[in-house]
């Protein structure tokens, strides 16, 4: 690790908030990204006359445990359960639903107040919340951790394209940002989903028409900069390539205003996903998401614990990117020492 990379790092972790606010979203992106092995109604191992199985990765028929059925084996049915605790035994996850399973033996009807066995209750169709919120994580943050990666790459590359060559090329894009940037977006996007079968990656694709815009201008104004300092002008007249003196020369100064912003474009993009999924032109029905719980909240407000999950988790989330967004900040601006 060189010196100025330390010493960014050291800025980092002197912005105690942005730091711990790391920690944590690290912590919560290994634990949704292990929602599986969580929140699943199927056994993370079975052992049964003498053999293992996992059903966490393959489905089984009953009949392999003992039932009389050929069809998938349901392990919170107690006559399996029985079945499979007279030869062996089996372990569940900590959470024993997943974002689809239905509990149908509820005390009161769904949507279900919190209890021992639905620790956040349940929706109106008889879902576990708390399952639903983790895999809803995970999709918000690998739907947001891709959009930015891709709209990253195509922001960076248009706007290093403007900023170096100028002239012609620099005008007509400007010009096509503006018209571009001045439509309305949601409409836009609510009508291309409503014509396209929504979807994670039909979605990811309506969203990134939109959201590569974020970084053009910053690298633009890095490359219009840098451009003509003396060493990249002795290496244009030495005759090196143009693509190798924007990727090797230039692009490492347009880095550092580029790397402040991604934070914001990936809190952006969980936010955008989730007023799809609550207009209902997100994720296919069904899907977990945390538009889907907001909505759940505002159709059912004699379930406050629905409301309540949503803005913790929403509220959790964006704050701890922004923390992120402002260490990171701090940690590339040259007027901080410390």
């Amino acid at each position: 690790m060189n010196e100025r990379i330390r010493q960014r790092w050291n800025k980092f972790r002197a912005n105690r908030r942005g730091f711990y606010a790391f920690i944590v979203f690290c912590v919560v992106l290994v634990l949704t990204s292990m929602a599986d092995f969580i929140a699943n109604d199927k056994p993370l191992v079975v052992r049964y006359d003498g053999s293992w199985y996992f059903p966490i990765f393959r489905q089984y028929p009953e009949t392999v445990f003992g039932g009389e059925f050929k069809t998938a084996a349901d392990f919170k049915d107690p006559y399996l359960q029985k079945k499979i605790n007279e030869k062996g035994f089996f372990i569940m996850p900590l959470i024993e639903y997943s974002y689809d399973t239905i509990n149908y033996n509820l005390p009161t009807p769904a949507p279900s107040a919190p209890t021992r066995e639905n620790w956040l209750g349940t929706d109106d169709l008889g879902r576990d919340v708390l399952a639903r919120l983790i895999y809803g994580m995970r999709y918000s943050l690998l739907f947001g951790l891709i959009l930015t990666a891709l709209s990253s790459a195509i922001g960076i590359f248009a706007g290093a394209v403007q900023g170096y060559f100028g002239g012609k090329i620099d005008l007509f894009a400007q010009r096509f940002l503006e018209i571009w940037g001045s439509l309305p977006q949601l409409f836009v996007l609510i009508i291309v989903s409503s014509l396209i079968v929504p979807g994670f990656w039909t979605l990811l694709f309506v969203l990134l028409l939109f959201s590569w815009t974020a970084l053009v201008p910053v690298v633009r104004a890095e490359f219009l900069r840098a451009r003509n300092f003396d060493y990249v002008r002795a290496a244009y007249a030495l005759g090196v390539p143009h693509l190798t003196i924007i990727f090797r020369h230039v692009f490492p100064n347009a880095m550092v205003a580029t790397l402040t912003y991604l934070p914001f474009i990936l809190s952006g993009a969980v936010v955008s996903l989730t007023a799809l999924d609550f207009l209902g032109f997100g994720l296919p029905p069904g899907s977990p998401s945390l538009g889907d719980l907001v909505r759940q909240g505002k159709e059912n407000l004699q379930a406050p614990w629905l409301a309540a999950s949503a803005f913790v988790s929403l509220a959790f989330l964006l704050t701890v990117l922004v923390f992120i967004g402002e260490a990171v900040r701090d940690a590339f601006d040259p007027r901080k020492n410390k």
